[in-house]
């Protein structure tokens, strides 16, 4: 069993530096930090981590292969290994289609252009020419080091997509309880694939708190799944649409006020003893990487540090069966 923790887009530079040097601390395997378009960049706290720590896995969750073209992706993954004796991730995914359009830009579909991108970057970390390009179009100071490279995706068609040609995946299991649907788009791997079971996790002593924190983010992605995957889930999809409606008009805490218990399932919530079990639950199903993503806690220190003293701990037994 592996861990990570994922901070999200825009997280400051000395929150995700102190966020790394803890996790390397408490044990976890990765960090992961966002790069959502006309954030603040995901690449610089990267830099701060990797130079932070000698130990843990740091990433980039996730590069887009438009606005940042794939010869600029290998060329920082170049460094970034170089700096790092080859401790960096890389994330790739086909960015936001609303964030993109903001930008002026109409990409193609989305799998079609990771799969280009995808391919681009391997070819140029390894010391070819990807296809099409110019004879000329090599990493002029040759390859990098080997760079593992994972997919962040939902849908099946991604999630396909990574477990063919990636080395893992990042999957935003929505809810945590259909891991094993997640697992099944992914098709059958090698045992060196990771598949990241990606969480939306809020911890705290205080389990009404851990809920408050997680309804807004619950309520800001009411209207964004699927009817058909919600129904599928169990939840009442008549309720994800009042909420949604809700936000879509503005009425935020309104909107948050009415996400009740069920609907919270769409991530771990609660006091790090319920937190341990709802891993022990996931194990069980066959998850082999937990990523505890966003809200997280009062502060991403915070949460880290209940993650790291009472979470992995209570789970060492699966850690050493793994």
């Amino acid at each position: 069993m592996k861990f990570s923790v994922r901070c999200s887009s825009g997280v400051g530079l000395s929150e995700f530096r102190e966020a790394a040097t803890a996790c390397e601390t408490y044990g976890f395997d990765q960090i992961w930090t966002g790069n959502d378009l006309l954030r603040r960049s995901g690449i610089v706290p990267v830099v701060l981590a990797l130079d932070a720590t000698t130990r843990i896995e740091v990433g980039s969750s996730v590069l887009n292969p438009v606005t940042l073209h794939p010869a600029e992706i290998a060329m920082l993954t170049a460094n970034l290994q170089e700096l790092s004796g080859g401790r960096y991730v890389l994330g790739l995914g086909a960015g936001s289609e609303v964030f993109l359009r903001w930008a002026g830009i109409e990409p193609g579909t989305p799998v079609t252009r990771t799969r280009a991108g995808l391919r681009a970057v391997r070819e140029l970390l390894a010391g070819g020419v990807p296809d099409g390009w110019h004879a000329q179009a090599s990493l002029k100071d040759g390859p990098a080091r080997d760079t593992r490279v994972y997919l962040g995706a939902m849908g099946p068609r991604m999630l396909n997509l990574a477990g063919r040609e990636a080395d893992g995946v990042l999957a935003l299991c929505l809810p945590p309880d259909r891991f094993s649907w997640f697992a099944d788009q992914v098709g059958t791997v090698g045992p060196d694939f990771d598949l990241v079971c990606c969480l939306w996790c809020s911890i705290d002593d205080d389990p009404a708190a851990a809920r408050a924190r997680l309804a807004p983010k619950v309520a800001a992605y009411a209207g964004s799944l699927a009817p058909a995957t919600l129904e599928l889930a169990g939840f009442d999809v008549e309720r994800f649409t009042h909420v949604a409606d809700l936000v879509e008009r503005g009425e935020n805490e309104a909107a948050a006020a009415a996400v009740d218990e069920d609907m919270l399932r769409l991530g771990l919530v609660g006091s790090a003893d319920e937190i341990a079990d709802r891993c022990r639950e996931l194990a069980a199903a066959g998850a082999t990487h937990l990523s505890f993503g966003q809200p997280l806690g009062r502060t991403t220190r915070e949460a880290v540090q209940l993650l790291g003293t009472r979470v992995l701990p209570a789970l060492d037994d699966l850690r050493g069966a793994a």
